[in-house]
């Protein structure tokens, strides 16, 4: 074996594996801490449902060995054809099933929420108040103690939006357990439960998650364990096609929650994916368009009375501006102010939300009694406030000429009744006692600009903005558009009541851009915001309007801090890769940053050093090098991957002398056995058993290494290899020396290397050049600092 032999330099090369840090204590370490006041050090361990995990990168990469040569070679026609139709069945089955699940899941929320409200409402009608809020408030606890439950000891991955973990998978980043059946099924019981109780929380992000879980299952390429073993179901055993496919279940799981298709594919193309080219567009726009046929289906059986209080809720569709509107060059500056303070008070939510999530983990990472506490703690503040603000408001007289039932008992509508006389109603009530689709369908409502009065509405806004931040971080499924919409809405409606007359928009209008504005304060994303809202509200006239808006609130906010996906992701410490290299990067090298011992096999290794090695290193790759007699000079000849050695010693592919194998060799494995196993199912080198004098005998490397890997010279620039890697979608990149005569590789570069947090431990004084740059670009933060 060449390269560190000795035992020493073999368990020191652990420090550079891309799945493990360099200093082994810091697994044991939270990332979020009320100590930590240092940069993140840990790059490679996240916080996955309050529990520290070791992850690991996905490598998109087409790994191109003799074997794999001689496998392709082999495929005829027919097997292409077999791909291509797979691809196209799987993205089918995506839209389907995910838009059953999103049909399901509106459809027991509306009916398990109505049945509280109607129940409640009934108890206030006969007068008892106190029996009243005793139901509503243990219904909501029940609720929220089942949804916290199932999450904390079934799943923990489940809890949150889901929205930062696949957009972490789909930049490469492979937290355990996301996508786990288990996760699937306790994200939607859970989603549904959580969202039942009242809580101020959504059910799209969750709807993106639940999406991007059946791709990924669906992409496993069959199972054993339940005697899917159809060998067409094998073709998608790798990164690069179960990364398509999540992709696309992304796409779906946005399309069933707002029954918008095309901004489903661009929300995916903007905010989700990393890497995207057109037959992907294709594909997730296929599984989009056949969300929105079954979903519009099954609307039209529920409009028919079958679907018991679901009705007109649920799956959120505004048709509230079908009708032609008309807008002057005078109601331009009122749009203006509208998103420049959405965008203020969308980076303060982004704030808030991240000093309390900080808060919060502190609480979680204790026990699951202390994450379902929380948890309760929250519900039972929430029913208090839902019940009792609604007190605080006047009854309002019943409008002559209201285009519904007014009061409304029981069920949604605009004109809750709550304690109030026969011919009156509680405006507040209205919006608070209600669903959150019931909520944002009020507010976005025409033709009621006397419907809401400015005290009440300020008490919605207040409340839905901080209840929603409070909301976010328990240990349930929770997602965070709905509550944005809500809280954005109310403000818009809030700014088109003090406007008034002097403007010719009506109040349900300036609702849709306040949640626009809100939206891209918060989220920071435009193209597809734009066309969600357009396709909820059903009205392409507004598409000026709402650019404008979008456009302006996302300046304004990010001369703040970040979107709130990418800061929840650095919460949670997944190692993501951002589309631009730091200013600093540019004065450092590959070299400065890449780090050693490093560990060498040769093209023909005997046994037991390769045993040794996986056994006392947790590297993913090791570069291979031939050396006399095989070449006249050592030379890389290419990166073989763990789990490609560990199949080789399964199988006892041994050599009793170190000599080339022949073509014979390929007769021992088919491309099943280098194939990516499903999530938490790859061979273990702990599991490998070997005998003294197998251990002395030999593996032929040369047929499963990647013979074309990925290289740099040690003097390329770092933000240069930075774009390589992430464009490509490497998990392994080679670093040759400039100068012939030294060893064939210096190191390996791996996600860990390109971290800020890594590259400015290794070269501190590169942040105080970086903070000078910034005081200079940013003079807020020469006051500031």
């Amino acid at each position: 074996m060449s390269g560190n032999s000795d035992d020493s330099a073999n368990l020191n090369a652990a420090e550079h594996e891309n799945g493990y840090d360099h200093d082994q204590d810091s697994l044991t370490v939270p990332l979020l801490s009320i100590q930590r006041s240092t940069p993140n050090n840990t790059s490679q361990v996240a916080i996955v449902g309050a529990s520290i995990c070791p992850i690991e990168s996905l490598d998109y990469e087409i790994f191109e060995n003799e074997f794999f040569k001689q496998d392709w070679r082999s495929r005829e026609k027919i097997h292409i054809f077999q791909y291509i139709f797979m691809k196209w069945l799987l993205a089918f089955l995506i839209g389907l099933i995910v838009s059953l699940i999103g049909f399901c899941n509106n459809l027991a929320v509306e009916n398990l929420a109505g049945v509280k409200f109607v129940v409640t409402s009934n108890m206030m009608l006969k007068g008892r108040y106190g029996i009243a809020f005793l139901v509503f408030s243990l219904s909501n606890l029940v609720l929220t103690l089942f949804a916290s439950m199932i999450t904390a000891f079934i799943s923990p991955e489940a809890a949150g939006s889901g929205i930062p973990e696949v957009k972490a998978y789909l930049n490469g980043v492979d937290a355990p357990g996301i996508f786990s059946l288990r996760t699937l099924v306790v994200k939607v019981v859970g989603s549904v439960t959580a969202v039942s109780s009242s809580l101020l929380i959504g059910k799209a992000g969750p709807m993106v998650h639940t999406g991007a879980c059946v791709a990924s299952l669906l992409g496993q390429g069959g199972s054993r364990r339940y005697g899917l073993t159809w060998r067409w179901l094998r073709f998608f055993k790798n990164d690069r096609d179960r990364r398509d496919l999540v992709t696309c279940g992304a796409a779906a799981g946005i399309a069933a929650s707002f029954r918008s298709p095309v901004g489903g594919v661009l929300f995916a193309l903007e905010e989700m994916s990393s890497w995207w080219r057109s037959a992907l567009l294709w594909r997730s726009f296929f599984s989009t368009a056949v969300v929105a046929i079954v979903l519009r289906a099954l609307i039209d059986v529920c409009l028919s009375g079958k679907c018991g209080l679901f009705g007109t809720g649920g799956l959120i569709m505004f048709d509230v501006y079908s009708a032609s509107i008309s807008y002057h060059l005078v109601d331009v500056p009122p749009v203006l102010v509208l998103g420049v303070v959405g965008g203020i008070l969308g980076s303060l939510y982004n704030f808030l939300l991240d000093k309390v999530l900080r808060l919060y983990n502190i609480i979680n990472e204790k026990s699951a009694a202390y994450r379902i506490f929380l948890a309760c703690s929250i519900s039972i503040f929430t029913s208090c406030l839902l019940f009792g603000l609604p007190w605080l408001a006047s009854c309002r007289a019943c409008p002559s000429d209201a285009s519904e039932a007014c009061p409304t008992i029981g069920r949604s509508g605009n004109y809750k009744k709550f304690q109030c006389l026969p011919d009156q109603y509680n405006d507040l009530a209205s919006l608070i006692f209600n669903t959150n689709d019931d909520a944002i369908r009020n507010l976005f409502s025409k033709n009621t600009d006397d419907e809401f009065h400015y005290s009440s509405m300020g008490v919605f806004f207040v409340t839905c903005f901080f209840l929603s931040i409070f909301s976010y971080g328990i240990v349930a499924p929770a997602g965070l558009f709905v509550p944005v919409i809500v809280t954005g809405a109310s403000y818009g409606r809030f700014v088109g009541m003090l406007i008034g007359s002097h403007s010719n928009l009506n109040h349900g209008l300036y609702a849709v851009l306040g949640a626009a504005s809100f939206l891209g304060g918060s989220m920071r994303m435009t193209v597809s915001l734009c066309v969600i809202i357009l396709e909820l509200t059903n009205n392409l006239l507004l598409l000026p309007l709402i650019m404008l808006v979008l456009l302006v609130s996302k300046t304004v906010a990010d001369a703040f801090n970040g979107n709130i996906y990418d800061l929840i992701m650095k919460l949670k410490g997944f190692p993501y890769l951002e589309t631009h290299a730091e200013p600093y990067m540019r004065q450092l090298t590959v070299g400065d940053v890449v780090t050693g011992p490093l560990q060498l096999f040769s093209g023909i290794e005997k046994v037991g050093n390769i045993l040794h090695v996986l056994r006392n290193t947790k590297h993913n790759g090791f570069p291979v090098i031939d050396e006399p007699p095989i070449s006249e000079t050592p030379v890389l000849f290419g990166i073989i991957l763990r789990a490609h050695l560990i199949t080789l010693l399964k199988k006892k592919a041994f050599l009793s002398s170190p000599v080339r194998s022949n073509i014979d060799a390929f007769k021992q494995f088919s491309s099943v056995d280098f194939a990516k196993r499903g999530s938490g199912n790859g061979d273990r080198i702990e599991d490998i058993e070997l005998t003294e004098e197998e251990k002395e005998m030999f593996i032929d490397l040369h047929p499963f290494t990647n013979a074309s890997p990925y290289t740099v010279v040690e003097t390329m620039s770092l933000a240069k290899a930075l774009i390589l890697f992430r464009e490509v979608g490497l998990r392994h990149l080679l670093v040759i020396p400039k100068i012939s005569g030294r060893s064939p590789v210096v190191g390996i570069l791996t996600r860990h290397d390109f971290m800020p947090e890594h590259i400015l431990s290794l070269h501190p004084l590169l942040e105080k050049s970086k903070w000078k740059r910034l005081r200079i670009r940013f003079p807020l933060l020469r006051k500031m600092f």
